[in-house]
């Protein structure tokens, strides 16, 4: 695919993909190539059959790529032994799955899903509350504000909501091959995924905090979710030493 001029080579390696929010939109080549293919509303409806004609057009140049990379290599895409392959792929889920900070990220996910569901009268209430102060014009309050800071803090939270439990999952994934691997000096995969499992907990936990600043009910409930978010950020970094100090394109430098 054509890159331009500015392009930041795999800034899309290590992002959250959640480029409405992204910086870097602009210089990154997977985002183009999606507004290239993807760029009018009738494309983007997911219920629109034209969608998934470009899709499957889509589908067609990535296994033309498939299959010219793999011949370089000297793989035969068509000879593999799908079965064992199969086998091998479930056993390595399920090693990932078993691991103590993967299953930590699998519970928070269900946590976070079952408070905001469980809790969806709250925001109602609120929003009442906050259309009551627009409507009384009382000084010194900043309803407005209130609102954009919680639709932004339940947004963040729900965006990284299943993330975290996805990246991390790789993460372990990559760390368990490359310890079997011949240790070398190249950035390692496990600890870009970590990277992103890490941005992806500092933000869920302060989105989390201004919940819990503007939930005063839902204090001691949110204080929990804060601790065992805390838990789990520790336990990754403990786990991905180097996760921090990796340096994702464009993300963590001035590229």
């Amino acid at each position: 695919m054509k890159t331009e001029k500015n392009t930041i080579q795999g800034i899309y390696h290590y992002c959250d993909r959640w480029c409405e929010r992204c910086s870097f939109t602009s210089r990154c080549a997977n985002f183009s190539f999606s507004e290239e293919h993807f760029s009018t509303p009738e494309e983007r409806d997911i219920n629109n059959e034209k969608f998934w004609q470009k899709l499957h057009e889509v589908f067609q140049l990535t296994m033309e790529m498939v299959i010219k990379e793999s011949a370089k290599h000297g793989i035969d895409i068509n000879d593999l032994d799908l079965e064992d392959a199969e086998e091998s792929e479930k056993k390595k889920r399920e090693e990932v799955n078993a691991t103590d900070c993967v299953q930590a990220a699998k519970k928070y996910s269900e946590t976070a899903g079952d408070w905001l569901t469980s809790n969806n009268n709250l925001f109602e209430q609120k929003q009442e509350h906050l259309l009551l102060q627009v409507r009384l014009e009382l000084p010194n309050n900043t309803p407005e504000e209130e609102a954009s800071d919680i639709i932004d803090a339940v947004e963040v939270i729900q965006w990284y909501q299943f993330q975290i439990y996805v990246k991390l999952a790789r993460a372990v994934g990559s760390k368990t091959e490359e310890d079997q691997e011949k240790p070398d000096d190249y950035p390692k995969d496990s600890d870009g995924s970590a990277k992103v499992v890490l941005v992806a907990l500092d933000r869920s936990i302060a989105s989390w905090a201004t919940i819990r600043n503007h939930f005063s009910e839902q204090e001691d409930c949110i204080l929990d979710v804060l601790i065992n978010l805390s838990r789990l950020r520790t336990s990754v970094e403990e786990t991905f030493p180097d996760a921090r100090s990796f340096i994702r394109p464009g993300l963590d430098n001035s590229a």
